[in-house]
């Protein structure tokens, strides 16, 4: 995972984002996700990424890395993730395909965008429009914070139906009916934190803003 941060945002294969909804009680993250849904059409953020690996033999903390960038989407199924620091890496979903360009490697990867989004964190708030589609795949419930924690969050557990792939839980931290935080664990123990800046919701898209073209000389790979 050295020069992957996108990786467990993806879920292995592919992302999220950090969005608005209406302002709703602070203990009920289900009716804060339902409304995001349904309300939040577009937007804007920046956003900070944590990933916390498990100790290896003979460590007595796991390794932390730290990333960050900038995050767009537009329903129902387009967004662009742009990572700024400390490698440059873009994820493009452009409605068809879903692109993975590392700047430093010079290569982009494709991929058919409705094989790996459906069981992936970028289901959860950019390509369903309501809980009941997010049920069909995901296991929904409102959840505690952490012990110990102070973040004044209300979160929602999302747990993937399906047990044989590598997302294992993600949970989605809303205040004051914004999307704040987004918390994921995989199969491997790598605990993957983002939080997320206010987010903009009319920021204006001209058409063609989710399209993507491959740098030239880039290298393309479609698995």
């Amino acid at each position: 995972m050295t020069r992957r941060p996108f990786l467990p945002l993806l879920g292995g294969a592919t992302l999220l984002c950090a969005l608005a909804a209406p302002a709703l009680a602070q203990t009920d993250g289900l009716r804060a996700l339902e409304a995001f849904l349904k309300n939040t059409q577009q937007g804007k953020t920046a956003f900070t990424q944590v990933v916390q690996s498990p100790p290896r033999a003979g460590e007595t903390a796991g390794r932390r890395k730290t990333s960050s960038g900038t995050f767009e989407f537009q329903r129902p199924d387009r967004f662009r993730f742009v990572y700024t620091r400390p490698f440059e890496q873009t994820i493009v979903a452009d409605g068809t395909t879903l692109w993975l360009y590392d700047a430093d490697l010079n290569q982009v990867t494709a991929r058919p965008q409705a094989e790996v989004l459906g069981q992936t964190p970028a289901a959860l708030i950019a390509a369903t429009p309501d809980l009941k589609g997010l049920d069909r795949v995901f296991t929904l419930s409102n959840s505690a914070p952490e012990p110990g924690a102070r973040d004044g969050l209300a979160w929602v557990q999302a747990q993937p139906r399906q047990r044989d792939g590598q997302l294992q839980q993600v949970r989605l931290g809303f205040r004051q009916g914004q999307l704040a935080a987004l918390d994921m664990l995989d199969s491997f123990g790598q605990r993957s934190t983002l939080t997320f800046e206010a987010m903009d919701t009319a920021p204006g898209f001209k058409p063609g803003h989710f399209d993507f073209k491959p740098p030239p000389g880039a290298e393309v790979v479609r698995p």
